[in-house]
């Protein structure tokens, strides 16, 4: 039993360190591009609809990969993974909200859609697997 629970806990923490390194850098390389405005001045909406496009793709990934490390039940996994992140957003919108970074819808939308993008990444890995097994004949 102990043994699942450190496989349920790496699963979910194996998604948390992925979506957040690779967005991270994701960031710095559209910043060194010139995409991005200095670290020190705010991205205007357009910015911030560019990072959350490539946030969805990204957390969906995540989570894909928390379901397929997960032990069993690969999408409660991935919901947990979803939960842990709408936590970390909201605590990204409190840490963040009068600093100046850009608009306030941003930080509430990742905060919002982390359960909806992380259940897809676990819909997806479910419906693939689904997918590759054989099929039992009926006779």
């Amino acid at each position: 039993m102990k043994k699942n629970i450190m496989k349920s806990a790496g699963a979910v923490i194996a998604g948390v360190l992925t979506i957040m390194v690779v967005t991270t850098l994701v960031d710095v390389g559209l910043h060194l591009a010139k995409v991005y405005p200095p670290m020190n001045q705010p991205i205007n909406d357009s910015l911030a609809l560019l990072a959350s496009s490539y946030r969805l793709i990204i957390s969906i990934a995540g989570a894909y990969l928390t379901a397929r490390l997960a032990p069993d039940r690969p999408l409660y996994h991935a919901v947990l993974l979803g939960c842990v992140g709408t936590v970390l957003g909201l605590i990204g919108v409190v840490a963040t909200w009068n600093l100046g970074l850009g608009p306030r819808w941003y930080p509430i939308s990742l905060a919002v859609l982390a359960l909806p993008h992380c259940w897809a990444g676990g819909w997806l890995y479910e419906r693939a697997r689904r997918s590759s097994r054989p099929v039992t004949p009926l006779i």
